[in-house]
């Protein structure tokens, strides 16, 4: 018997084909992708989780339709999805969410190592039975490093287990005690080592187990992974796996001969017509999604904020960034402030809608507030510093912020300090330069610093905060922070802290 395996990952609510910013029509969006879909009842159609965060049309279900069915498991219903994983963006706006996702969703949770009081989120494993003679078991895993990003309050009583020693536990007993023809993982997690070499690709911190699964444990016959928005479709050893791009631009297929045991895996991208028949579903929350972007917020002096070449907006540390650290630093009243630009980030127009804050600060991070001494500012600094490469004299992007995922929001700039950072130099060395007020900045010098929480986690591999003393977390995410600051200044007048060189 042949089944038929469809997946998708990552999708941050991305329903509709048309872009937030601008109303631009994309190759994106479930719309897109339920065109793709052909179920019978050999076929399996699973999502691999982050679904509930990462489009304004989350935020505002959130803010204003929370008792409601999301938008999102509206429409996993009527594609009529088998079975559904956790990601670690499920948790941003709080596990009770989560808990209402899951009951609204006709799809069986699969997510088997995040437990809430000791009551796991799925199954341990699920037995699919296509006839009696060919069956399959499916386990799923969520990375166990969500705690080291989300709010404490979002997670509370919860535990999260080792993803590799959860797997291994769980396909030996799968091996004792079941007669399948073979074990497919769901894993919201990506590669920590390169699929052919087998060399790491990142710091090997938990955060993505892939490779080790694949690798170590025996009798993984497919590994739907997700997380890190790559587009892969291979073999990692013995095991087919896949992963998609996010927002919905991809759809993982896979055909798996049960009888033979051979398997090929493709992408197909979301190029089609749109599924007009999702679109009823959701268009109370998407037309009052519109009406609240368009709501105008403020305005600027003179000119715009928008970003038009965001290599050169980090290069030469665009005026938004002065002006995204100066509400930090007003709403906290913090020496220092660090921020980075997201990755698309658009920019604000003249006349500040809420649609310029969604579609530049992307994140519903909120904001945390730390005592920072001179010493760990400058490795702080320094590890901002890795962002920069040096190529033929030439200054550009090091590989491992474009690759195995555009990371681009891990290099951070800071307002309340002037430094310099040279790229010739070696990494960890290349801060020549830094002051405040033009006075050089001593080691033992102290400072508040505010930062998001993912940073304050040591998000990004920033493990030096972890040693500084956590003086204040806020409660609103900033977002709602730059809302509250645009209309209680009305007019804008940018004032552009230049305060960041970087030289060959």
């Amino acid at each position: 018997m042949k089944i038929k395996i469809y997946a998708t990952s990552d999708t941050h609510g991305t329903i509709t084909p048309y872009r937030y910013s601008d109303h631009k029509e994309m190759n994106m969006g479930l719309m897109k992708l339920s065109s793709l879909i052909h179920k019978d009842e050999h076929t399996l159609l699973i999502d691999n989780g982050d679904v509930l965060e990462g489009s304004p049309l989350d935020y505002v279900h959130h803010l204003k339709f929370e008792d409601q069915i999301h938008p999102m498991a509206k429409c996993f219903n009527a594609m009529n999805y088998d079975y559904i994983n956790l990601g670690n963006h499920e948790f941003n706006f709080g596990k009770e969410n989560v808990w209402k996702y899951i009951h609204d969703t006709n799809a069986i949770c699969l997510t088997s190592n995040l437990f809430d009081k000791g009551v796991c989120f799925g199954k341990e494993y699920v037995i699919h039975e296509f006839d009696e003679n060919n069956r399959i078991a499916i386990v799923g895993l969520t990375t166990q490093y969500i705690p080291n990003w989300e709010q404490p309050k979002n997670i509370v009583d919860m535990t999260f287990e080792n993803v590799f020693d959860k797997l291994k536990q769980t396909a030996d007993k799968i091996k004792k005690n079941e007669d399948v023809k073979g074990i497919l993982v769901v894993y919201h997690g990506g590669f920590e080592k390169d699929l052919e070499s087998g060399m790491p690709t990142e710091n090997l911190t938990g955060e993505n187990l892939g490779y080790k699964m694949c690798s170590e444990i025996e009798g993984i016959d497919v590994m739907i992974s997700g997380h890190q928005h790559r587009s892969i479709a291979q073999f990692c050893h013995d095991t087919c796996v896949t992963q998609t791009a996010f927002n919905a631009k991809e759809l993982a297929y896979i055909e798996w001969d049960l009888d033979t045991n051979e398997k090929v895996a493709k992408l197909i991208s979301a190029d089609c017509e749109a599924d007009e028949t999702l679109y009823p579903l959701i268009e109370e929350e998407e037309k009052a999604t519109q009406i609240y972007l368009d709501q105008p917020l403020g305005k600027l002096a003179s000119g715009d904020l928008l970003v038009h070449d965001a290599f050169e907006a980090r290069l030469h540390k665009h005026p938004l960034v002065s002006f995204l650290n100066r509400v930090q630093l007003d709403f906290t009243k913090a020496d220092l402030s660090s921020v980075a630009l997201f990755n698309d980030a658009t920019g604000f127009n003249s006349t500040i809608t809420m649609r310029d804050l969604v579609s530049t600060y992307v994140y519903p991070n909120t904001l945390c507030v730390v005592r920072m001494n001179g010493k760990t500012l400058k490795e702080y600094l320094e590890k901002c510093a890795e962002y920069f490469e040096l190529t033929d004299g030439k200054i550009g992007v090091a590989p491992r912020f474009l690759a195995p995922k555009p990371a681009h929001y891990n290099y951070d700039m800071v307002d309340g300090v002037e430094y310099t950072i040279q790229v010739s130099k070696p990494v960890g060395s290349r801060i020549i330069s830094l002051t405040r007020h033009g006075i050089p900045v001593k080691d033992e010098d102290s400072f508040t610093m505010v930062m998001s929480n993912y940073r304050a986690a040591c998000g990004g591999d920033f493990f030096m905060v972890k040693d500084c003393e956590p003086l204040m977390a806020y409660q609103e995410d900033m977002v709602e922070c730059l809302r509250q600051y645009i209309e209680k200044h009305p007019v804008i007048e940018i004032n552009h802290q230049n305060n960041i060189k970087i030289i060959p």
